[in-house]
């Protein structure tokens, strides 16, 4: 049993996943070029956003849009305490300070309450200029983004979408991708939408953002390529990613959103009653970049899990410590508490989860965690 079982995949799309291949290799053309900008142009379209640009993974995407905002010592950036290092990482990669907030017990994601109060904590001290609020599309769910992008209006902060694990995902209609005032994904061969190495992507409105991220994608060139303006880095999508990343987003839209949120359909049925689900609220729909369930203490999911693997089941601790416990942010003060962080990172495991998933396979992965809960 696979966790995310990209051979499957694989070999669902062999046939139009080697040929695409095969005419890139052909081209001659492997950085940038046609391929990579019709890939844009299919992104942009499908999150319904003006401009994508591609970068080489989904933490350069997030620490290009920080730097493209002028982000840097003294700043204050809001990021939640439960996520990837890499959402708080960048911040602290460009010279800003990340404070981090708590986030809510169903849905994983952004806590308000918590985030406005951080906003306050650090408005109050004086030290740091608030400038950006991070939010996380976590496990595939985007976040509230009405009470966000109110809160950010209040307090005059500019939104961040991380949404690394959330392409696909929509709220009241919106896709992912399309919120706050920019939105980054990654392309990580597990990640909802992935490739056959790493790649990101930005997604803005602003036509002058596009052009700067263009610029600084590419060394900050300007006009041409050894015509530098400014100080930039190197971060570009190859052409081979940008055919696979082709030919799966096509399979994507036209089938894989839809499989993966059957098999969702299925854990919870099977679950229902046994441990605690995901919560998907009305108005939303996830693209499932984990399922992932709580359980009552850190020994009980520690147990279950080593019994799980004992059968051959794979399962992920996503995440087993909080962002303000990483040791590389030991000197970054705390301005709240995080409770729901804490506790989240002592109770959830994520269970085997892909567009190409059976119900056989659910069912079985369900009767061994209601055999060892009993």
């Amino acid at each position: 049993m696979q966790f995310r079982d990209l051979k499957k995949q694989y070999e669902a799309l062999k046939p139009e996943m080697d040929q695409a291949i095969l005419d890139t290799v052909a081209s001659a053309g492997y950085i940038g070029g046609p391929r990579v900008k019709a890939l844009e142009e299919l992104l942009a379209a499908y999150c319904g956003v003006k401009h994508c640009i591609t970068c080489g993974n989904g933490t350069d995407a997030l620490q290009l849009m920080l730097q493209a905002w002028g982000i840097g010592p003294g700043d204050a950036v809001f990021v939640p305490d439960f996520t990837f290092f890499a959402s708080g990482e960048v911040v602290s990669f460009v010279g800003a300070t990340p404070v981090f907030y708590d986030v809510d017990l169903d849905t994983f994601n952004a806590d308000v309450n918590s985030l406005e109060a951080a906003i306050q904590a650090v408005k109050a001290e004086g030290s740091l200029h608030p400038k950006v609020v991070i939010t996380v599309d976590l496990f595939g769910l985007p976040a509230n983004y009405d009470a966000i992008e109110a809160l950010a209006a209040k307090h005059d902060l500019l939104v961040l979408e991380d949404s690394a694990q959330g392409f696909g995902g929509e709220f009241d209609g919106q896709r992912a991708c399309s919120f706050g005032d920019a939105a980054t994904t990654s392309f990580f061969p597990a990640k909802p939408l992935g490739c056959y190495g790493d790649g990101g992507a930005i997604f803005t409105n602003d036509d002058k953002v596009a052009e700067l991220l263009r610029s600084l994608c590419v060394h900050g060139k300007g006009s041409f390529k050894y015509d530098n303006v400014r100080i930039g880095v190197n971060s570009r999508l190859d052409a081979v990613q940008a055919a696979v990343l082709d030919v799966k987003l096509k399979a994507f839209a036209d089938y894989e959103l839809e499989a993966v949120n059957k098999a969702a359909a299925w854990y919870d049925a099977a679950l229902s009653g046994v441990v605690k689900t995901p919560v998907i609220p009305d108005g939303y729909m996830s693209s499932w970049a984990q399922y992932t369930i709580q359980l009552p203490s850190r020994e009980v999911r520690d147990g279950l899990q080593d019994a799980l693997k004992a059968q051959g089941i794979p399962t992920m601790v996503y995440y087993p410590k909080p962002m303000h416990c990483q040791t590389a942010f030991s000197g970054v003060k705390a301005y709240v508490d995080c409770p729901n962080t804490e506790k989240l990172c002592d109770t959830v495991l994520s269970l085997p989860m892909h567009p190409y998933l059976e119900k056989e396979t659910v069912q079985t992965v369900a009767d061994a965690i209601k055999a060892y809960l009993k």
